[in-house]
């Protein structure tokens, strides 16, 4: 039987980065299979929070837990 390992940063979620610009990159660029940039940032007024417009097509934002969420609006 084989034993196969799994690297750590292979199980990390979305929501286990650490809130900050970086981290969210070196993710978003792992998940994809490429780099990922920042195209810009907006306010939500629905959310009350800072909207980062990713070039994957996704917003991100950091909820009130301090950890990144998509956000679709």
């Amino acid at each position: 039987m084989s034993s196969a390992f799994v690297k750590e940063s292979e199980n990390e979620q979305l929501k286990d980065i650490a809130p900050n610009m970086a981290s969210l990159l070196i993710f978003l660029k792992r998940e994809n299979g490429g780099a990922v940039r920042e195209l810009h940032t907006r306010f939500s007024d629905k959310h009350q929070k800072e909207v980062h417009e990713m070039s994957d097509g996704l917003g991100y934002m950091l909820n009130d837990r301090n950890q990144w969420q998509v956000i679709l609006d």
